[in-house]
């Protein structure tokens, strides 16, 4: 499933946007305007595109009609599900691109493990269109310290540094890739019930920096339950943040029982 198309892409620790990094990705540009690209998910030709256009119907997008606040699909457009009702998470709203399912699911496995660093900027145009009026800063959802040091980058940082160079324009928000820190490497969520995520998330976050008064916008990869950036939501609305938004690639439709 795994066919890049650029194999110019970095790996690197710490900062998101290192020089050698922006050196890969003008060289991976100007390549990719002379030779054309493999799709992603066929392997044909896609000319400057990741994805061709007979493949794009396969990317599940999200529905127009979702609860505001997880994302999830609703009956009526801007009316909060159940569960948000019930149980309101520490966050205001969820947008979302994609549904996480194939192809996508395999899109971002491939930029979790390094192989699809030539669908960045394909995936931070789609993000960048979804930030909201009025961001006053973007923040990566932070890894732990040994997640890091193993994986080498975080591409949560990745793309939240390109959607700040495509927003920065229009809305002006600040990218702040330093001032939440994950002080706990918690265990793999999958398999877990919503109550046993919500335990293991507690307290891994810290936020380093005041927020008072701050319309902050979280960007990840993927959202599945949601405990984990309701946990950095927390952290940041103890800091005073006025609204903490999700922006992410693609969304999980099955939740973990409660």
């Amino acid at each position: 499933m795994d066919k890049p198309c650029c194999r110019l892409a970095c790996n690197h620790r710490g900062k998101a946007e290192s020089l050698s990094n922006m050196r890969c990705s003008m060289l991976g540009k100007t390549l990719a305007a002379v030779w054309s690209r493999e799709c992603f998910v066929c392997g044909e030709s896609s000319g400057e595109a990741c994805v061709c256009a007979a493949c794009l119907p396969l990317l599940v997008r999200m529905p127009v009609c979702v609860c505001p606040r997880c994302g999830l699909p609703v009956r009526v457009a801007g009316v909060m599900c159940g569960r948000c009702q019930r149980r309101p998470p520490h966050f205001d709203e969820t947008r979302s691109v994609f549904v996480y399912t194939t192809p996508v699911r395999e899109m971002v496995l491939a930029l979790k493990h390094a192989h699809g660093f030539h669908l960045l900027d394909w995936l931070a145009d789609e993000l960048a269109v979804r930030v909201p009026p009025g961001t006053d800063c973007l923040i990566p959802a932070p890894l732990h310290v040994r997640r890091l040091a193993e994986r080498g980058f975080n591409q949560s940082c990745e793309l939240a540094a390109r959607v700040a160079a495509r927003v920065v324009a229009s809305t002006g928000p600040v990218l702040l890739r330093d001032t939440v820190v994950r002080d706990v490497d918690t265990p793999k969520l999958a398999g877990m019930r919503a109550r046993q995520r919500r335990r293991s998330v507690r307290g891994i976050f810290r936020c380093t920096e005041e927020m008072a008064g701050k319309r902050v916008l979280v960007i990840d990869d993927v959202m599945t339950s949601g405990a984990t950036l309701d946990e950095l939501a927390r952290a940041l609305k103890q800091r005073g943040a006025a609204s903490v938004t999700n922006l992410v690639v693609a969304r999980t439709l099955r939740l973990p029982q409660r």
